[in-house]
C-alpha cells in the first residue's frame, strides 16, 4: 500500500455518512484544515484504544508489524551496489508507486536509470538518453508508465518506462535551465516545473511553470514569479496546496485551482536568509502524536527541519529540528512511507558526511533511530519501496546503494 496519504480522505467509516468505503469525496474549502479537523474527527470517534484512525493506518501498521521503531529501521547492511553513474553524482532516485522492485535515479552525466530488484542479482532495465546537459530531476507519473524529468539543457523530457523512448520534448523558449518538477497528484495529465533564466544584463526571472504533458503547452495562468531558483516543490495530499523553496532560503505556498491549473500565490516564509531550500516532502499526519499535516525540508542550515501546515493556504510552523552535517550540497529526505501507529514515527535524510540518518519525530532526545554507512560522499537522496523492506541511497559521486530491511 504506497503512498496512503495520497487516499487520507477515503475513510472506512465516514464520520458525515458521506460516501461509501474507496469513493473518493470531493473537498472544496479548507483542504488541510480541513484534512486535519477530519483527522481529529475521526480519531476522536474510536473507541478508546482504539488508536488509528483509518483503515490505510491499520493496513500500514500490519505491515510494518508490532516492532519498535529501532527493530522495523535495522538493515541487514548492502543488497546491491549501482555503479553505472559513477563519476557523476546522482541527484534524485525514487522508488515506482506501488512497486518494491522498480527504481530510477537521474545524473548529472545527462541520463536516467530504471533499475529492476526483484532479479538476482539486481539490474538495470534501461537507460534514458537524449538530454544534453546534467538530469536534475524527475517524477513517476502515478500509474508508472512514464517519466517526467528536467534538466539544465533547458528541456522536459517525457519518458516511456517499459521502453526507455522519449515520447515528447518540451524546450523552453528561452532555454531555461529547469531544476526540479512534479506531478499534480490528483491530475498526472499536469506536471509543475521550474523555469529559471538568467539574462545577460545580471537580472534573473525565476518562474514556476505548470504544463500539460499531453500537449507540451503551458497551462494559461499556471506560471508564478519567485524571488530566487527554484530547488524543490511539493503537493499536499489533495493536489490543492503547491509549496516550492528556492536558492535565497524562502518557501512559498500556492493555491492551485483543480479545473484550471491556475497558480496563485498565497504565503512565503524565510527559513534562513541565502541558505538553499533544497528538498520539500509534504505528509498528511505522521502518527498518533502528530496527526496535523506537515512539511520536512532541507536547508542548508546543518538541521533537517519538520514543520507543521497550520492553515489552508499553507502557512508553516516550525515543530523541531535534527541536526545534520548540511552546509552546501543538495540534499534529500522523505518521511517513512508507513504510517503505522506504533509508538513514535522516522523520517530519513542524507548527510554530508556520507551516511543515511533515521530519525524519531517524536523523541525529545536521542532522536537517531540508525545510522547506516557506506557512500564515498555526501548522501544526496533516499528512497523507500512501498512497503519499506528497501531503502535506497545515492551519493555525490554516482553510487546508489540499495540496503535490505532485517528480517525478525
Amino acid at each position: 500500500l504506497p503512498f496512503p496519504w495520497q487516499r487520507l480522505l477515503d475513510f472506512e467509516e465516514d464520520p458525515r455518512g458521506q460516501g461509501a468505503r474507496g469513493h473518493r469525496r470531493s473537498v472544496s474549502r479548507g483542504s488541510y484544515q480541513l484534512q486535519a479537523q477530519m483527522n481529529r474527527a475521526v480519531y476522536d470517534e474510536r473507541p478508546p484504544g482504539a488508536l488509528v484512525p483509518t483503515s490505510v493506518a491499520e493496513a500500514s501498521r500490519a505491515m510494518a508489524g508490532d516492532t519498535t521503531l529501532s527493530e522495523n529501521y535495522a538493515f541487514a547492511g548492502m543488497h546491491h551496489i549501482f555503479d553505472q553513474h559513477v563519476d557523476s553524482a546522482v541527484p534524485r532516485l525514487q522508488f515506482a508507486n506501488d512497486d518494491k522492485h522498480l527504481l530510477a535515479c537521474c545524473s548529472l552525466d545527462g541520463t536516467l536509470s530504471i533499475m529492476t530488484l526483484s532479479t538476482t542479482p539486481p539490474s538495470v532495465k534501461v537507460v534514458l538518453k537524449g538530454h544534453a546537459g546534467p538530469v536534475t530531476d524527475f517524477a513517476w507519473s502515478l500509474s508508472n508508465d512514464i517519466i517526467v524529468s528536467t534538466s539544465k539543457d533547458g528541456t522536459l523530457r517525457i519518458w516511456n518506462t517499459e521502453d526507455g523512448r522519449c515520447i515528447r520534448e518540451v524546450r523552453d523558449p528561452e532555454a531555461s535551465e529547469l531544476l526540479c518538477c512534479t506531478f499534480q497528484p490528483m491530475n498526472n495529465n499536469l506536471t509543475v516545473v521550474n523555469l529559471c533564466s538568467v539574462l545577460q544584463v545580471g537580472n534573473t526571472k525565476h518562474l514556476l511553470q505548470v504544463v500539460n504533458i499531453s500537449t507540451g503547452k503551458k497551462v494559461k495562468g499556471g506560471s508564478s514569479k519567485l524571488t530566487g531558483r527554484v530547488l524543490s516543490m511539493s503537493f499536499d495530499a489533495p493536489g490543492r496546496i503547491l509549496w516550492a523553496g528556492d536558492d535565497r532560503g524562502s518557501i512559498f505556498s500556492f493555491l492551485f485551482d483543480m479545473a484550471t491549473g491556475k497558480l496563485t500565490k498565497a504565503k512565503r516564509l524565510v527559513v534562513s536568509e541565502g541558505s538553499p531550500i533544497c528538498s520539500i516532502s509534504a505528509r498528511s499526519w505522521i502518527s498518533r502524536e502528530a496527526r496535523d499535516p506537515s512539511l520536512l525540508i532541507n536547508a542548508c542550515v546543518n538541521k533537517l527541519l519538520l514543520y507543521r501546515v497550520v492553515d489552508n493556504e499553507g502557512t508553516l510552523q516550525l515543530k523541531r529540528s535534527f541536526p545534520i552535517k548540511h552546509a552546501s550540497q543538495p540534499l534529500h529526505s522523505i518521511f517513512c512511507p508507513l504510517m503505522s501507529f506504533r509508538q513514535g514515527a522516522c523520517v530519513v535524510t542524507g548527510s554530508e558526511d556520507a551516511c543515511v540518518y533515521f530519525f524519531d519525530v517524536e523523541r525529545n532526545t536521542k532522536a537517531i533511530v540508525n545510522k547506516l554507512q557506506g557512500h564515498g560522499g555526501p548522501v544526496l537522496d533516499v528512497s523507500f519501496n512501498c512497503d519499506e523492506s528497501l531503502l535506497a541511497s545515492a551519493d555525490s559521486t554516482g553510487m546508489v546503494i540499495i540496503w535490505r530491511r532485517e528480517q525478525k
